[in-house]
């Protein structure tokens, strides 16, 4: 998906790009690239495949659970790694504001120059660990959206991410294909930590066969005061 492409695919769902729109896009791809080259922020290079898998994977909660996000709505994105999905999500709605969590300095340090040269505003980066964060009264139970994408198994990431969410919030996990096994099995992680699993959508990008499934959850009510546990154990005992 090239370039153009993407600005036609967006079209399609009724999201015509600004040229500085577009220039953020052409802008954050060549920095992906340039400081990947010291910095491991991703394994995928080529600019067709960045647009596909980077961009436009990033976006795809926009079109299939667009009524969440709410102009001026705080979203949190668990893991963020080079900035996906909450920099696309951010460039396409500006109006959002967002918290970028992760643990790597590193990463945190590609984000602040990205935020900078794309002249993004309202974007905080916070560096630590999900665990330690969602323990935090800065930031627990404080947001309308937490994203994740490509983290953890939904047991795990459930607990990295709804206790961040506020009461009526919503969790917007971005899987791969056939992630009903995952389902399942964060069934009860879901129950405990107070979300509800609203719906669950199996989509292929355009034009290839990457199968994605989104995932949206609903906190109905507050996440109990001893998650997340300390880092590390949700991983190694996910809630069963």
């Amino acid at each position: 998906m090239n370039p153009e492409k993407f600005v036609l695919e967006l079209s399609k769902h009724n999201f015509e790009l600004t040229d500085k729109q577009k220039q953020q896009f052409k802008l954050y791809f060549k920095m992906l690239i340039e400081v990947n080259e010291h910095v491991n922020l991703t394994r995928i290079t080529e600019e067709d495949e960045v647009y596909l898998k980077h961009f436009y994977d990033s976006i795809t909660p926009l079109f299939t659970f667009g009524e969440v996000f709410k102009d001026g709505a705080t979203l949190c994105d668990v893991g963020a790694g080079a900035g996906f999905p909450s920099i696309p999500l951010k460039i396409l709605k500006p109006s959002l504001k967002v918290t970028i969590v992760d643990s790597l300095q590193k990463r945190l340090n590609f984000l602040k120059d990205l935020i900078s040269e794309l002249g993004l505003t309202d974007v905080e980066l916070v560096h630590g660990r999900a665990e330690d964060v969602g323990q935090n009264k800065l930031y627990r139970e404080k947001f309308d959206i937490v994203t994740a994408r490509a983290v953890a198994r939904m047991s795990v990431l459930s607990e990295y991410c709804l206790p961040l969410v506020k009461k009526g919030g919503y969790f917007v996990a971005l899987k791969g294909p056939k992630a009903e096994d995952e389902l399942d099995d964060g069934k009860k992680a879901l129950e405990v930590l107070g979300g509800k699993l609203i719906k669950d959508e199996e989509l292929t990008l355009p034009e290839s066969e990457e199968e994605r499934t989104l995932v949206l959850v609903q906190k109905v009510k507050s996440t109990p005061k001893k998650y997340p546990r300390q880092a590390g154990t949700p991983r190694r005992k996910p809630i069963h």
